[in-house]
């Protein structure tokens, strides 16, 4: 009874792979989503002040960090937690893919979510005449946040592995 409780619990992990594909739709909706977006600017672009295009290169930035965040998340994630990825090595095989444990893989995510919020502060002061200063400071302090927690995270992993 145990063992075939104990297989079954093993073999529920697979229940995460459809979860980890759903990953990959997102991918394919930002992707739209960024050419969608690259697609509106470029007959406006000599219009168009420096300031309002170096706003449209951040979102455009954001939504690759997010998209590099979906893939990191999808295929380590996978990996850690329902099967390994049969890739032979050279060709298309990432260098990383295999490497990233679960505490690595949550500070790359830290990593990213800081790296994501850093743009959207400095969307946010690009715009800082628009934008009262107390939504400012809420920004600040809630990056302030993301980047103590992602410290935070780093040094919990650090103690951990020694």
């Amino acid at each position: 009874m145990e063992a075939t409780l104990e297989r079954l619990l093993y073999a529920s992990r697979w229940l995460l792979a459809p979860i980890y594909l759903g990953l990959s739709l997102a991918l394919l909706a930002l992707g739209i989503k960024f050419f969608q977006e690259a697609l509106h600017v470029l007959p406006l672009v000599l219009e168009m002040k420096e300031a309002d295009l170096v706003l449209i290169t951040l979102s455009l930035v954001d939504i690759a960090l997010v998209g590099g965040l979906i893939v990191m998340v999808m295929l380590s994630g996978y990996e850690n937690f329902v099967s390994a990825i049969d890739i032979k090595e050279g060709g298309e095989k990432l260098d990383w893919l295999g490497k990233l444990d679960a505490g690595s893989l949550k500070q790359k995510v830290a990593a990213s979510i800081v790296a994501i919020s850093s743009i959207h502060l400095l969307k946010a002061f690009m715009n800082a005449t628009q934008i009262e200063n107390d939504k400012l400071m809420w920004y600040v302090i809630i990056h302030m946040t993301f980047v103590l927690s992602a410290l935070g995270m780093a040094f919990v992993d650090r103690l951990n592995r020694h």
